[in-house]
């Protein structure tokens, strides 16, 4: 380990500054319906305590940073539907805040081959200021929503959207989109026929991540675990990198979406 990535390595000194963005920002609006759209990769940000993680700009404005094109789609999406949004201020790189603390790649020393130098190494303490600073403010962001939402409904929905890339170790990926879920149907089966329907349209089951894989924390811990409605989206990037992409993809997704969260029945607590 070179002498740079020792002291990243360790704990010492708040991590952000003062004059840098907080952890998430947050949209806020009269919901329209008793839901919440997050995004957990919204931004490759990196606290300037960090320096560049090491990293090239290159690096930093691909997708091992962020989800390319995922913020712009909620922020576009949560307009069209009248629903509150929140997303996630800095890198998956710092922490990912879709992952358990436990998982070794909520703080990821290797992304589709390549190092992270700053993520090397990191001691107990490094890993608890970046969690205490930007992972738990997040996620008690999304909880804080999902409670205001309870004044509207029961169980309030969350949909989380995030976004892949074509080509992920060297094998491309035929679908436009994939609706992740595990035992909870009420939104990813109607959702997956409506965009089905469409001509055209490759929409993955489960694919091409699953949401039953446990490295999904976000939808789990917050709606799955207390029974709320819930469904992950994910949007291959090359369709949502440009304004007109992210309008087509937005409008499609609140066409399809509008019918389900409707649905008054929809906000009641599973049981299945």
């Amino acid at each position: 380990m070179s002498a740079s990535e020792e002291l990243l390595a360790t704990g010492e000194g708040p991590l952000l500054m003062p004059g840098e963005p907080p952890p998430y920002a947050l949209v806020e609006r009269p919901a329209a319906r008793p839901a919440l759209l997050v995004c957990d990769h919204a931004s490759a940000r990196i606290p300037a305590a960090l320096g560049t993680l090491g990293l090239a700009p290159a690096d930093l404005a691909d997708h091992i940073a962020l989800d390319i094109g995922a913020a712009a789609v909620a922020r576009r999406l949560g307009e069209r539907l009248g629903l509150p949004v929140v997303l996630a201020e800095y890198s998956r790189l710092v922490v990912d805040c879709n992952r358990r603390l436990d998982d070794p790649t909520a703080f990821p020393e290797q992304v589709d081959g390549r190092r992270v130098p700053g993520n090397q190494g990191l001691d107990a303490a490094a890993r608890s200021r970046r969690a205490e600073e930007i992972y738990w403010p997040y996620h008690h962001a999304v909880r804080d929503q999902l409670r205001r939402l309870e004044a509207l409904a029961a169980a309030p929905a969350l949909i989380a959207i995030h976004s892949f890339t074509p080509v992920y170790e060297g094998r491309a990926r035929a679908w436009q989109a994939g609706i992740l879920w595990d035992k909870d149907p009420r939104i990813a089966q109607p959702l997956m026929a409506a965009l089905r329907s469409r001509v055209g349209l490759v929409v993955g089951d489960n694919e091409p991540y699953s949401g039953r894989h446990p490295a999904d924390f976000t939808v789990d811990h917050h709606a799955e675990a207390e029974g709320l409605p819930h469904v992950g989206i994910e949007l291959r990037q090359d369709l949502v990198t440009t304004a007109n992409g992210v309008e087509q993809w937005s409008g499609l997704l609140a066409d399809v979406l509008e019918p389900i969260l409707d649905d008054p029945e929809l906000y009641l607590h599973w049981s299945g």
